[in-house]
């Protein structure tokens, strides 16, 4: 009999690509998943994976198998979610990936709540700028900023009116002018934020129904999106930011919104692989966020209430 234990190691072995790397997210030893995909290979009487001392890759019925095993262990879960149900005390392990930034100052504080109301549920967070792959990385749910391709992921939406807007500190404008136009950005101190080695130096904006891109330069760059922020409350220039990300900065009188709050549109949504992984710990968290998150556009310029 094929064991729920083994179907899920081989999954994520798949995922992962090796047995160590599978073995320290299930706190086993290597040997113990080897032994699992063995177990489980004897039972299909076939074989999943092509070894080598360098590498471990999928056979070609591996790959054929692996949907169904994704699919099994889906079933499963979605099986115990409904017999528990959405009221019955919330327990196991939840694990969340978010942008470093809106996870810090935003999501922190509603998800050591969402945790403190559930005792029995275990939290695990993986904050940072780069994006998680829901498929390999050890998350069962991501918050994810921006458009992407939907015929690959399954998206919860948290806020659809979200966007893109240009922010400087009082100081900053006061020393250097304020821009009035786009074209006025090639003369001001951008802040540039950088990702996977790439500085985000070209900036999109929808003007009249049309994206407009607009290359900025600036003195200072970095690969952590806080910082980018910290700059420019420090005064050191005009950046290009989610609303989520600087809502708090505006309303302090820290941070002034330039042209009007012009910028392209940044949807945040909670993304998962598949359907049947939206547990009822997920469903909870979401309902709670989208309430959260829904009056934090109130004061959004050019937003439609």
């Amino acid at each position: 009999m094929v064991r729920f234990e083994d179907l899920h190691l081989f999954a994520r072995t798949a995922a992962l690509g090796s047995f160590s790397n599978a073995a320290r997210e299930a706190d086993l030893l290597p040997g113990q998943v080897a032994a699992a995909i063995a177990r489980l290979e004897r039972e299909l009487d076939l074989r999943l994976f092509v070894r080598s001392t360098r590498s471990l890759r999928l056979t070609a019925e591996g790959v054929l198998y692996l949907p169904y095993a994704q699919d099994m262990l889906a079933t499963l879960h979605e099986g115990q979610a409904r017999v528990r149900g959405d009221e019955a005390e919330l327990q196991g392990v939840l694990q969340v990936a978010a942008p470093s930034d809106l996870g810090r100052n935003v999501l922190l504080p509603w998800l050591t709540e969402f945790r403190a109301a559930h005792p029995k549920l275990q939290l695990r967070l993986l904050l940072s700028d780069q994006v998680a792959d829901v498929f390999r990385d050890p998350v069962d749910i991501a918050f994810r900023l921006g458009r992407f391709d939907t015929a690959s992921y399954v998206a919860l939406p948290l806020l659809p009116g979200n966007r893109r807007v240009l922010v400087a500190s009082p100081g900053y404008l006061a020393r250097h002018g304020t821009p009035t136009d786009l074209d006025a950005l090639k003369d001001h101190q951008c802040l540039v934020y950088q990702l996977a080695g790439r500085p985000y130096d070209r900036w999109s904006f929808e003007q009249d129904g049309r994206r407009v891109v607009v290359p900025v330069r600036g003195p200072l760059v970095c690969d952590d999106a806080d910082v980018v922020r910290r700059w420019a409350v420090a005064g050191e220039g005009i950046v290009f930011k989610s609303w989520l990300d600087v809502c708090d900065d505006v309303r302090a009188g820290r941070l002034q919104v330039l042209l009007g709050g012009t910028g392209d549109s940044l949807p945040l949504n909670l993304v998962c692989p598949h359907r049947k992984q939206f547990s009822p710990a997920i469903r909870q968290l979401h309902a709670l966020c989208v309430q959260r998150l829904a009056p934090m556009l109130a004061d959004l310029p050019g937003h439609a209430t």
